[in-house]
């Protein structure tokens, strides 16, 4: 990856962040602080990684994405909107009663979804049954699905894995986004589950670790898991919760909390100091 793709994905990542903030803040509802954690692994995942084709939505022979962690449709839908499924004009709809766009993730009525998901611990479940059936059908694509390491206290998350060693799914790649925060505070204080790379390496998956905020950390870790073969790959991405606005990062307390127009107002500015800031580079 050289340093104008390194750039490119930066400045959509910015981008991506404010429409996230715009659109919990238009709404006054949602969850801010987990899908700024999540947005650079979607950046690289829909504008490096992943073999899709926003024409083509539903191509069979497709890469499938999971939000797992499906309350961060901040993150999912602006990515989506940015890469060409759907006009960026459709954000304004998020959360609205007159629109599509529901607060997590719906494959039935917005473009590019390709699972509905919001109970925690079942989109890893959904993610192993499209990569079983890659395997069965004979195709060559890949599934990727973002989990919270929150929402990794949910015993189906453990079920699915158990079910993605025994099958060999090596064409499964599941990323934790690993910002230490959950809805009640501290993960490790809520229901501690570190060692994670113990937990996986015990349950067979291959582990590796990586900056969830380096692009050229993460592409690497995607290239490595697509060579992985006999064992799903777990990329544990260490993460910064609400990265990108300084009165959000590392507090619990924006992991589902709109900002008022005196924070959006903050919030806007650094990250249109931020884009222009990455533009001039």
């Amino acid at each position: 990856m050289d340093q104008k793709e390194l750039k490119e994905l930066a400045v959509t990542a910015a981008k991506a962040r404010l429409l996230a903030v715009e659109a919990v803040h238009r709404c006054a509802s949602g969850h801010p602080g987990g899908s700024l954690s999540a947005l650079d692994v979607l950046t690289v995942l829909y504008f490096h990684t992943m073999n899709i084709d926003p024409t083509n939505p539903t191509d069979p022979d497709r890469d499938r994405f999971v939000m797992s962690k499906g309350h961060c449709t901040p993150a999912l839908y602006p990515t989506l909107a940015l890469r060409g499924y759907f006009p960026v004009e459709d954000l304004k709809l998020f959360r609205s009663i007159d629109g599509h766009m529901s607060g997590h993730p719906d494959m039935v009525h917005v473009k590019g979804v390709d699972m509905s998901t919001g109970s925690l611990g079942q989109g890893i479940s959904a993610a192993v049954g499209m990569a079983i059936a890659g395997k069965m059908d004979e195709k060559a694509y890949r599934v990727y699905a973002v989990l919270g390491d929150g929402e990794i206290e949910e015993g189906q998350v453990w079920e699915a894995a158990m079910a993605a060693a025994k099958y060999k799914l090596d064409n499964l790649c599941a990323v934790v986004d690993v910002n230490g925060l959950q809805i009640d505070g501290r993960t490790a204080d809520v229901m501690p589950s570190e060692p994670l790379d113990a937990k996986f390496a015990a349950f067979n998956w291959n582990v590796i670790h990586v900056d969830g905020h380096d692009y050229a950390a993460l592409a690497a870790a995607f290239e490595v898991a697509k060579t992985v073969k006999g064992k799903p790959t777990v990329i544990l991405a260490k993460t910064i919760k609400g990265k990108g606005v300084s009165f959000m990062e590392d507090n619990a307390g924006w992991h589902g909390k709109a900002p008022n127009d005196e924070q959006m107002a903050q919030a806007r500015e650094e990250l249109e100091a931020k884009i222009k800031e990455l533009e001039a580079m």
